[in-house]
C-alpha cells in the first residue's frame, strides 16, 4: 500500500500535468485569437493585417486597413474568445448543479427568452426606455433573459424544487417562449422576419468593442465566484446526499450556480444571437482530460469553449471568399454528431 509521501507525490505530479494541460489550451486559445483576427473574405493578406495591428494605428485609424483590423476582425475575435469562454463556464457548471451531462446554458429557455425580446425589438420596434438605437436589440433581449433567469430563480426557491423539477420548469419556460415567439414571426414583415432569423442563427458580425468590453467585465466578475465554488461543485457531482455530508448546502450552491450561469448566458445571447452546443462540448472535452475536479474542470472548460468558438468563426470565414457563414450554423454541424455520441454513450453506460 503507497504511504502518505508517495501520495503527495503523485498528486503533486498530476496536478503539474493538469497546470501544464491548461497552459498549452491557453497557448492554442492564444494563437487562434491571433489567425482569426489575421483571416478573413476581405481580401487582406494575413502579413498585411499583422503589420496594421502591430503599427499602432489603433481603433482611430481612418485608412481601409485599419477598419478592417480594429472595427472589425479584432472585435469579432475577442467577442468569440469572451463568448466561447462564457458559454464553455456556463455549460460546465450547468452540467454540475443538474447532474445531466446533456444540459448546456441554453436547456431553461434563457435563449428562447432572449430571442423573443430581440423578435419584439426588430418586429414590432418595442425596446428598454432610455436606450440608444444601437443598444436598443442588445438591451431588450438581455431584459428578457435576465427576467427568464429571475422567474426561474424565483420559482425554484418558493417551489423549492430539485435539479428534476428545474429542468422541467425550464423546458416550460422553453415551449411558452418559443409560442410567442412564432407568434411574433406571424405578423413580421419580410425585411423584419429576415432580420430576425440572421440574429437566431448566431454571428459575430454585430461585434463591437463596446460589446467586447461588455461581456469580457461580465466574465471577469463572475468567473472568481465560480472558482470560489469549485470545492462544492466538485462535492456534488457525488450526489446531493454525499454534498450534504460533507457539509455543502445543495440548493444554495445551485442557486448561486443557475444565477451565475443566467447571467453569462443572458449577456452572450443578447449580444451575438443563439450559438449553440458550446456549452455542451467543451464541458465533456474538458472533464474527458481534466476530470471532476472543478479546480481544472471549470477553467478548461472555458479554454475549450473560446478555442471551439474561434476555430468555429475561422472555419465560417473560410467556407467562401465572398460571404462570412453565420457562426452558429458551424457550432450546431459540429454539435449535432457530438451530441449523439453523447447520448449514445449514456444509454450505453
Amino acid at each position: 500500500m503507497p504511504d502518505a509521501g508517495s501520495a503527495a507525490r503523485g498528486h503533486l505530479r498530476l496536478s503539474r500535468r493538469k497546470s501544464t494541460g491548461l497552459a498549452l489550451l491557453g497557448a492554442a486559445v492564444i494563437g487562434l485569437l491571433a489567425l482569426d483576427a489575421l483571416v478573413g473574405p476581405a481580401g487582406l493578406l494575413g502579413s498585411e493585417a499583422l503589420r496594421q495591428a502591430l503599427s499602432g494605428a489603433g481603433m482611430g485609424s481612418d485608412t481601409a486597413l485599419g477598419l478592417i483590423v480594429w472595427e472589425i476582425r479584432l472585435p469579432q475575435a475577442l467577442m468569440a474568445l469572451s463568448i466561447g469562454a462564457a458559454l464553455g463556464l456556463a455549460g460546465a457548471e450547468m452540467q454540475t448543479v443538474l447532474d445531466n451531462p446533456l444540459a448546456s446554458p441554453f436547456t431553461l429557455g434563457i435563449s428562447s427568452a432572449a430571442a423573443l425580446g430581440a423578435a419584439l425589438t426588430l418586429v414590432l420596434g418595442l425596446h428598454v426606455p432610455g436606450v440608444s438605437d444601437s443598444w436598443a436589440l442588445t438591451a431588450t433581449a438581455f431584459v428578457f433573459a435576465a427576467a427568464c433567469a429571475a422567474l426561474l430563480d424565483g420559482v425554484a426557491r418558493r417551489a423549492r424544487l430539485g435539479a428534476a423539477g428545474i429542468v422541467l420548469f425550464g423546458i416550460a419556460l422553453v415551449f411558452t417562449f418559443n409560442a410567442l415567439l412564432s407568434l411574433v414571426q406571424f405578423v413580421a414583415n419580410a425585411s423584419a422576419l429576415q432580420d430576425l432569423v440572421f440574429w437566431m442563427m448566431g454571428s459575430l458580425a454585430r461585434s463591437s468593442w463596446p460589446g467586447v468590453i461588455a461581456m469580457l467585465a461580465a466574465l471577469l466578475a463572475v468567473a472568481p465566484f465560480s472558482m470560489r465554488s469549485a470545492w462544492q461543485l466538485t462535492a456534488l457531482r457525488f450526489g446531493e446526499e454525499r454534498a450534504v455530508s460533507f457539509g455543502v448546502d445543495t440548493r444554495r450552491v445551485r442557486r448561486a450556480a443557475l444565477l451565475r450561469i443566467s447571467l453569462l448566458s443572458a449577456l452572450a445571447v443578447s449580444l451575438v444571437g443563439v450559438i449553440g452546443f458550446v456549452g455542451l462540448i467543451a464541458p465533456h472535452i474538458a472533464r474527458s482530460f481534466w476530470g471532476e475536479d472543478h479546480r481544472w474542470y471549470l477553467p478548461a472548460s472555458a479554454l475549450v469553449g473560446s478555442a471551439i468558438l474561434i476555430a468555429s468563426a475561422i472555419a465560417a470565414k473560410l467556407v467562401s471568399p465572398s460571404f462570412v457563414l453565420p457562426v452558429g450554423i458551424v457550432t450546431t454541424l459540429v454539435g449535432i454528431p457530438f451530441f449523439v455520441a453523447a447520448v449514445m454513450r449514456r444509454q450505453a453506460a
